[in-house]
């Protein structure tokens, strides 16, 4: 049977991260559409520093993001259109995946519209209980080992964003980067990707309180895929915001698992697509 899917990437990606999984669900017979968030892939707007190379360091860790107004409403209606247009195509309800920082889009919108959809599905993403923004995750003791935070090259309060240099060509820099998305990928598919990223994450979608209610979050059936290597969210981390959501909303979290990284998209894409469809079916 054909299922309508609505993918959102995660923070510093873009729609391209769904490419081989749209491709397999699409194969599958399955209408498929991958969202590019407003201030993500063609919507990101860069701070003239990172155009400049050899960077200026010092520029860079303090010049406004032109990203910074970003707002969750915009992203939350951005998601909410494509899933509208998914389900005009299929007449159902729509699967909706959300992957890392992207999850703090599905939870309001899973708010706004849950009759529009079937099921929504965290792929190791910040699923958040009510009230909790996702820098408290970020900052939660559970999530000590994860390497975002030696990333980040400016005081997001300073400039207005989580900024990254994705274009560094320090080889600790693009080292530590790489392994905290993309462990278990190839170096070359690494060096292909990175070219796409954005530099700038808004980071006033990171203080946005969680404000899911059992009466409409809690209504759709909601699914979450841990990733066991993923150093970007702690495998800790991962369960922990699942026993956080399941007991404030009542009702299980259905569980899945993946033995990758932060990125299975590229990692093992047909692994992801299966489950995508079984979780469909």
């Amino acid at each position: 049977m054909m299922a309508g899917f609505v993918l959102v990437h995660g923070a510093w990606h873009n729609s391209e991260t769904w490419d081989a999984v749209a491709a397999r669900l699409r194969a599958a017979g399955h209408v498929v559409q991958a969202v590019d968030l407003p201030g993500a892939g063609p919507l990101a707007a860069y701070p003239a520093a990172f155009r400049q190379r050899p960077l200026d360091a010092a520029a860079f860790a303090t010049e406004v993001s032109p990203n910074a107004g970003v707002t969750q409403d915009e992203r939350t209606a951005a998601t909410i259109a494509a899933i509208h247009a998914v389900n005009a195509q299929t007449g159902g309800k729509a699967v909706l995946v959300g992957h890392s920082l992207g999850g703090i889009t599905l939870s309001p919108v899973a708010e706004s519209v849950p009759d529009a959809l079937a099921a929504v599905v965290y792929l190791t993403a910040f699923m958040l209980p009510p009230g909790m923004p996702a820098i408290a995750m970020i900052q939660h003791p559970l999530m000590a080992e994860a390497l975002v935070p030696s990333l980040l090259l400016a005081d997001p309060e300073q400039v207005g964003a989580l900024r990254l240099d994705t274009q560094s060509t320090d080889p600790a820099y693009r080292a530590r980067l790489k392994d905290c998305f993309y462990g278990d990928v190839d170096q070359a598919t690494f060096d292909r990707l990175a070219v796409n990223f954005h530099c700038d994450e808004p980071v006033g979608v990171c203080i946005a309180p969680s404000a899911i209610t059992a009466q409409n979050f809690g209504r759709v059936p909601r699914h979450y895929i841990t990733c066991a290597q993923d150093r970007a969210i702690t495998l800790a981390g991962q369960q922990a915001m699942v026993e956080m959501v399941d007991a404030a909303m009542g009702g299980a979290t259905v569980m899945h698992s993946l033995d990758s990284s932060h990125s299975p998209f590229y990692a093992m894409p047909d692994d992801l697509a299966r489950m995508l469809i079984a979780i469909a079916a």
